[in-house]
């Protein structure tokens, strides 16, 4: 089956309002910039975004911030972002902060069809407040439900027709997990190739988990560095 979108546009174009999203990237890396814009353009609202990160206030899931499309963040990581501190502190946004590898693994037991797991972290803090506890050979666990989402945005280095997708580097990241572990996977990739040309052990993420693919251009890449203040 041939997956391939021709725009960003067309391939974000049946995400409704309140929908639940998963966006890749870890920073600004890997992260689907072009579906990203497509949905600001598109005026959804309501959505819930499960991101590790809140993006930057011009650029990746700050576009959405900006606009207010966005009620509520499941995120690890939400520095960096103005827009985003301002929204949460006058109760325009509702956050719900997820240790980073918390958040990893809830996205990945929804992929894998598992439910909820025990974790050690964040035992004894608010991370655990409201959620189930039970002890294992002496030490205490809290409970974490998975962590589905109606519509992944993923961004992938390669993929071919039939949605098979090759990643690059550390823009691996967030991205194949989330691949599994939405209802409809979406996915922006800097080369379309045809159905063969990867070689089996070469895809981290089966074609099964994708149904669209659109072809991205002008990638800007951004990057975030470390800076210090002057002696």
């Amino acid at each position: 089956m041939d997956k391939v979108c021709a725009t960003a546009a067309e391939a974000v174009a049946d995400i409704p309002n309140d929908a639940v999203i998963m966006a890749g990237g870890f920073g600004l890396c890997g992260i689907p910039e072009h579906l990203i814009a497509a949905l600001c353009d598109a005026g959804v609202t309501g959505l819930t975004a499960i991101s590790n990160n809140a993006g930057v206030d011009d650029f990746g899931l700050g576009l959405l911030l900006q606009t207010r499309q966005i009620k509520k963040m499941i995120s690890s990581y939400v520095g960096e972002n103005k827009e985003f501190e301002r929204q949460y502190l006058d109760g325009e946004l509702e956050v719900e902060l997820t240790p980073q590898g918390t958040l990893a693994e809830r996205i990945r037991a929804a992929g894998a069809g598992i439910p909820a797991f025990y974790t050690p972290t964040g035992v004894g803090t608010i991370v655990a407040d409201g959620k189930e506890t039970r002890e294992f050979d002496g030490r205490t666990y809290v409970m974490e439900r998975a962590l589905p989402a109606d519509f992944g945005l993923i961004k992938a280095w390669k993929a071919d027709r039939h949605g098979n997708l090759l990643f690059k580097a550390t823009a691996r990241n967030f991205n194949p997990m989330m691949a599994m572990a939405a209802k409809t996977t979406i996915v922006e990739v800097e080369e379309i190739v045809q159905p063969g040309d990867l070689a089996p052990d070469q895809v981290h993420v089966s074609g099964i988990f994708v149904q669209r693919v659109v072809l991205g251009t002008n990638y800007e890449k951004r990057i975030e560095k470390r800076t210090v203040r002057e002696a």
